[in-house]
């Protein structure tokens, strides 16, 4: 429905942008905390039906994904307002949970969607100490307390038990995009939700976007050609204040798993984090081309 405003009326537009849950010196990283205040001023700032969201994610933490998509939606319905998601580089993994918020999905014809699964990733370094002479000494209590211990060899149970977690959350996500989308969705279920990702013509033939185009002619199209795009700004801190705090960043799954002491040198500043984190970053990013 096209909508006509004798003033020059506004739609917010919150741009979504980094790896979730993990944080780098250069780019912080998306979360709750860091994108809750901004949401809420999305949500109250124009008398339009509408709030934009650009998204250009890789994914991250499941937990953050669903976090930030339960609050979109809860202020979406608490204020009345249609979110119009647009994705652009890529919406991927824990980037397309959060495009899921919208009531509709649009990409650019070469933008990255998908990615519905889940995935951890360390290193083994059993061979490696062994070579090196070095004898591993851990004391637990727990029996599972150790589990996943990359100075070790794998064990089967550590295996089931990480793949029935991964297999749990793998249905959470599933269920979000499954209700999100609805009968929208056109593929089938093995394929859609097999962890694969298509360029942004394919998804919409699986259900998994609304259409292709920009945000400013989508907007123009819905609520007239004055409509003025107004930009949210996260109000996230830069580099300079995160070095003034000790510059120490989230952590991912993946670089935790590389040994603390790998980073000994740096340990106590807070750059073995960012480092860590950074290259897990970098790593996401690089797994779709960009």
């Amino acid at each position: 429905m096209r909508f006509f405003f004798r003033r020059r009326a506004v739609v917010p537009v919150l741009r979504l942008t980094g790896a979730i849950g993990m944080a780098t010196p250069l780019r912080p990283g998306l979360s709750l905390s860091s994108v809750a205040t901004a949401l809420e001023k999305a949500f109250t700032l124009s008398k339009v039906p509408a709030v934009a969201i650009a998204v250009n994610s890789p994914g991250g933490s499941p937990v953050q994904s669903n976090l930030i998509h339960q609050r979109i939606r809860q202020l979406a319905v608490e204020h009345g307002k249609r979110v119009h998601v647009f994705c652009e580089d890529v919406a991927a993994s824990g980037g397309y949970f959060i495009a899921a918020a919208g009531d509709e999905i649009y990409a650019d014809p070469s933008s990255i969607i998908g990615s519905i699964g889940v995935i951890s990733q360390g290193f083994g370094f059993e061979k490696a100490i062994e070579k090196l002479g070095i004898e591993r000494r851990v004391y637990t209590a727990g029996r599972s307390k150790g589990a996943l211990d990359p100075f070790s060899p794998e064990k089967p149970d550590d295996i089931a038990r990480l793949l029935a977690l991964q297999a749990d959350v793998h249905e959470t996500f599933k269920g979000v995009v499954t209700r999100s989308r609805g009968a929208r969705l056109k593929g089938d279920d093995p394929d859609i939700f097999s962890g694969a990702f298509w360029s942004a013509a394919r998804a919409k033939d699986l259900g998994l976007i609304d259409g292709l185009g920009d945000m400013r002619s989508r907007m123009r199209e819905l609520y007239g050609h004055k409509i003025e795009l107004r930009i949210v700004p996260l109000g996230r801190p830069g580099l300079l204040a995160r070095l003034r705090r000790g510059g120490a960043g989230e952590v991912g799954l993946a670089a935790a798993a590389i040994p603390a002491a790998l980073a000994g040198g740096l340990a106590g500043s807070g750059w073995a984090e960012d480092t860590l984190s950074a290259l897990e970053t970098r790593a996401l990013w690089a797994r779709f081309g960009l």
